[in-house]
């Protein structure tokens, strides 16, 4: 009997030592439940809102069908084993999962999986919040309406397009000044729930006042425009008018034709919508992980599925190489650590290395030399570094990690 107990005991230790982080505060026995538009972003609806955000009562959204063959992604012949140091100490890519609030994860070389893990009930079927990776969503979107002459030239003011924002500040600020988010306006974003990416969420959810007026509303300047990187959701938001003025058409209509259905995409995706029903192009595009894997694999091979170029080589190099930026948006200068390409963060390695990134922890690393891709989903406490720098910190810790047990580069 005592052998019993003994044993029930170590079981208990090792279900403990493996429980996910913060479960009970995040909705388990609840069975991580979806919320409403009053409460989708609060606990315990964090898990279950951010990976079906479609089911979130009174939150409009749009679907971006896939259609056509779907992009094999098949199983590496064997699993990763991944190793990291953080803070002195060396840990595992378990220990990883089990120290953060990650819901997925999945890492690819040259195409092939070599990690994907399911956490807090989610399976491959969900399809993840995006936060601000749809900024550089929204950019591709942008390379190619030039490259296919719906946008006649990034130096053109947003106001070409987006008519409604004529004669305003944001209207007279160029798409290329937009996507290196350089317009010089103030706009705070500092996730306080009183600052102005509050005001613009808010409009987005109740259209008192609409996004269009929030915009209009910005008019002071802390630098001329074109001059200095200062991270601001409302210049994505223009750009996604932008995109729709061009084309007369909606950006969940481009990202199926110009992205979903080249991508090989295996679900569908959807955008979230502002009271308006215009696609929230800073922050809510949501898909399965391995289409953000299929994503990022595109990516990492310089914007080619198969023989067909989706996004055009130029324009992703100038959005996401540290080396082709101006000297102010360069690694350690637009940041202390990164830089800022076309709504793409550039990382300080020789290889080009750059991320898609949103707050609470999502994320798409890509170095397209080593062929290595890494998606993280994640329900992160805090928002941002700004307010608790550990989990980014590790998360950093554990890409590199990534890259030396997979044969990437560091420096």
């Amino acid at each position: 009997m005592k052998r019993l107990l003994l044993s029930f005991g170590l079981l208990g230790c090792v279900l403990l030592a493996r429980a996910e982080p913060d479960a009970a505060l995040l909705g388990q026995a609840q069975g991580y439940p979806v919320g409403n538009l009053a409460t989708w972003y609060s606990q315990p609806y964090r898990v279950g809102s951010w990976s079906a955000l479609d089911q979130v009562r009174g939150l409009p959204t749009r679907t971006v069908a896939r259609s056509g063959p779907v992009s094999p992604l098949p199983a590496a012949a064997q699993p990763a084993a991944i190793h990291y140091r953080y803070r002195n100490l060396g840990y595992t890519l378990d220990d990883y999962l089990e120290r953060n609030r990650v819901t997925g994860l999945l890492i690819l070389k040259n195409g092939e999986i070599v990690a994907e893990r399911y956490r807090y009930g989610r399976t491959p079927d969900a399809r993840f919040l995006s936060f601000s990776m749809a900024k550089s969503v929204t950019s591709l979107l942008v390379g190619i309406a030039v490259s296919k002459g719906v946008i006649a030239s990034l130096d053109d003011p947003a106001e070409t397009y987006a008519q409604a924002l004529a004669g305003s500040p944001y209207g007279a600020t160029t798409v290329r000044q937009l996507l290196r988010m350089s317009s010089g306006l103030t706009f705070t974003e500092h996730y306080d729930g009183r600052d102005d990416i509050a005001r613009l969420s808010r409009a987005a959810a109740t259209g008192r006042p609409t996004v269009v007026e929030v915009l209009r509303s910005i008019e002071q300047r802390h630098d001329p425009a074109g001059r200095k990187f200062v991270y601001a959701s409302a210049e994505t938001e223009v750009l996604g008018l932008v995109l729709a003025g061009a084309s007369g058409r909606s950006v969940a209509e481009l990202t199926h034709e110009w992205l979903w259905q080249p991508l090989g995409a295996e679900r569908d995706a959807f955008w979230g919508l502002n009271h308006e029903g215009q696609e929230r192009s800073s922050a809510m595009f949501n898909a399965s992980l391995r289409d953000w894997g299929r994503l990022g694999l595109m990516l990492a091979r310089d914007g080619r599925v198969g023989e067909q170029q989706v996004v055009p080589l130029d324009y992703l190099l100038d959005a996401t190489d540290a080396a082709r930026q101006p000297a102010a948006f360069k690694p350690r200068s637009a940041t202390p650590y990164f830089g800022y390409g076309y709504q793409f963060w550039l990382f300080p390695m020789r290889e080009r290395s750059f991320a898609l990134q949103g707050v609470h922890g999502q994320a798409v690393f890509v170095q397209p030399a080593s062929g290595i891709v890494m998606v993280q989903t994640a329900v992160y406490e805090s928002a941002s570094g700004q307010q608790d720098p550990q989990p980014g910190q590790e998360r950093d810790a554990f890409w590199r990690g990534v890259l030396q047990s997979l044969g990437g580069s560091t420096d």
